[in-house]
């Protein structure tokens, strides 16, 4: 299968986005060609925890945001207009209310967590994954959404699934949502805590595949319940090979295989496996990126020796070449986060990634040389890149319109502004 890919520089009717979810709201930056400046656009929902931005790739032009507000509580907003204007979703993800006959305590959503567009043949439908872990889809666009499969009250995923106090810190999640680009009906997701699974029939089953993965010493590895992938990524270029960040390690799993295989421990013992994010090639399944943190005693969850890094690999994880340059060389106590780290398809490929302490980096050569390209941004807990649109249907000619109203009317002057031509525009 061969991924679509373009050279910087090269003119498209579409044209990079970075987009940015923070504890504090959401910036999108608009690239040039050449990556080499980028424009800012933000705040979106300033104050609200916005936990995952997603562009839906199959126009270009829908985003979703993940959302927790202080008088709303969880929800989803939904913009057809790249952010110009937003829209809160009537029925965000929310939990089936408790059914007597299973049993089982009712749940709450805290935070949807993961966005992931579906198919390219399924327009409009998106899936989401919450806190604590649930899988929710919707089919009108993200407008509203129901719970999918049967995992979210099935008796033996709840068991897996734990209370809130085993999983991650900030809450158990369900993440690392996954559709095979060749057949909408198979599918993968992980949890924290709870594993990675498999459907191959539309999510009406899904099936744990453990196998190789290592836990913490002293528990059960069969026990789907100790397992936390941290980050679950499929090769674009080859969708039979998937690979993990997990607590305990790094992983390629090659399928038909079920058994999951060790690649970290070929990472520098002095740094170790531990990390959240990866970020994989589009066009070349054997190399793959990492964001190492401390994982030692009291897992302080920052850069090993405050010195930050990018581990990358070539061949499919025998080895890891260490990528530093540009980056701090010392004193640099934050980390990034498993959603923070992204790669895009122009080649020569360019890496984003945003950190705990609010500092957005970029590379234009797959990792050689790093630059910072925004600071002092709220703790970012998401970095998406994705190509966007050039232009809106009908807005161009509504802009032209708008101008030309503004001007015969005596309301248009040199002061007047883009932006404000589109908000006449979208107002006729």
């Amino acid at each position: 299968m061969e991924a679509q890919h373009r050279s910087a520089g090269t003119a498209d009717s579409r044209h990079l986005v970075l987009l940015v979810a923070t504890r504090k709201g959401a910036w999108i930056y608009h690239g040039d060609p050449a990556r080499e400046s980028w424009r800012v656009d933000g705040p979106h929902f300033l104050g609200h925890i916005i936990s995952h931005l997603v562009l839906d790739p199959r126009d270009g032009r829908t985003l979703l945001a993940a959302a927790k507000t202080g008088h709303l509580g969880p929800t989803l907003f939904r913009s057809t207009d790249l952010g110009r204007s937003w829209k809160e979703a009537a029925r965000p993800p929310a939990f089936a209310p408790a059914s007597d006959s299973e049993g089982l305590p009712g749940r709450t959503v805290d935070h949807t967590f993961w966005l992931t567009p579906g198919h390219a043949d399924e327009a409009d439908v998106w899936y989401a994954g919450t806190s604590p872990q649930g899988l929710f889809r919707s089919d009108d666009g993200g407008l509203s959404w129901a719970p999918f499969s049967t995992i979210n009250d099935d008796p033996q995923f709840r068991k897996w699934m734990g209370s809130a106090q085993d999983g991650t810190p900030d809450g158990p999640k369900l993440h690392s949502i996954i559709v095979d680009p060749r057949d909408s009906r198979h599918l993968y997701l992980a949890m924290s805590g709870g594993g990675v699974h498999e459907s191959v029939d539309g999510g009406g089953s899904f099936k744990p595949l453990l196998d190789g993965l290592d836990v913490v010493e002293g528990f059960d590895r069969t026990d789907p319940t100790v397992h936390d992938p941290h980050c679950v990524r499929l090769c674009p270029s080859n969708p039979d090979r998937l690979y993990q960040q997990n607590h305990c390690g790094i992983y390629r799993l090659d399928r038909p295989s079920e058994v999951w295989l060790n690649i970290g421990t070929s990472m520098p013992p002095t740094v170790g496996n531990v990390g959240f994010p990866m970020a994989v090639h589009p066009r070349d399944a054997d190399t793959a990126w990492v964001f190492p943190m401390d994982g030692t005693s009291v897992w302080p969850r920052t850069s090993p020796d405050g010195m930050p890094a990018v581990y990358a690999t070539c061949d499919g994880g025998a080895s890891w070449q260490r990528l530093d340059t540009g980056l701090p060389a010392s004193q640099a106590w934050w980390t990034v986060k498993r959603q923070a780290m992204t790669a895009d398809r122009l080649d020569p490929v360019g890496l984003y990634f945003g950190t705990s302490s609010g500092e957005l980096w970029m590379s234009r050569d797959e990792g050689l040389r790093w630059q910072c390209i925004a600071r002092h941004l709220p703790e970012i807990y998401a970095v998406e890149v994705a190509e966007a649109a050039d232009g809106m249907p009908g807005v161009e000619e509504a802009m032209a319109s708008a101008i030309a109203k503004m001007s015969e009317t005596g309301t248009i002057s040199a002061a007047t502004t883009a932006a404000e031509a589109a908000d006449a525009a979208t107002a006729a």
